[in-house]
């Protein structure tokens, strides 16, 4: 079972990773959180579970917060030696996986010549093979969750190609 170092890792990873490309990842440049020409996530609201679209900025914005509420939640990922997780712990983190999937998609998709454009691109390709690798090994994305995004899906084949990621 992951741990709640393992996903604060990925989650940091991520966030911080995202804090580079803020000033491209813009209201006006990305006025979805898209992924692809058809590929556009629907965030869904805590409190009434309404589905709404949203800037991608706006959407990560609170799709991190809404991890960090989780990570900071004591019940939920416990700190201290002799607390069990709850039994929602593993649909959790899946839930938590899908979210990070989709900011690394929507990353790569519409930022990926910023990525470049920084040289981060061997950093940011090693986090996100790790993503995946980790994921898949603890079985916490879908392949449907995989194979929704050309982009993720060309590039997993590449890796698996290169023998970089092996199934």
């Amino acid at each position: 079972m992951p741990t709640f170092l393992q996903v604060f890792d990925f989650y940091t990873n991520l966030n911080e990773f995202y804090g580079v490309l803020t000033e491209h990842c813009t209201q006006a440049n990305c006025p979805a959180m898209a992924a692809g020409p058809s590929l556009n996530f629907m965030y869904t609201q805590p409190a009434d579970r309404k589905q709404v679209s949203l800037a991608a900025p706006t959407y990560i914005d609170s799709v991190f917060a809404l991890i960090q509420g989780l990570l900071d939640n004591e019940d939920m990922f416990p700190t201290h030696s002799g607390r069990d997780f709850l039994p929602t712990f593993p649909a959790t983190v899946r839930h938590v996986y899908r979210q990070l999937l989709r900011v690394f998609a929507h990353l790569y998709w519409s930022h990926f010549e910023d990525v470049l454009h920084l040289r981060a691109e061997p950093h940011f390709n090693s986090l996100f093979a790790h993503f995946l690798a980790f994921g898949r090994e603890y079985q916490l994305l879908d392949q449907k969750d995989l194979t929704a995004d050309v982009a993720i899906t060309a590039l997993w084949e590449k890796w698996k190609a290169k023998g970089i990621l092996v199934e």
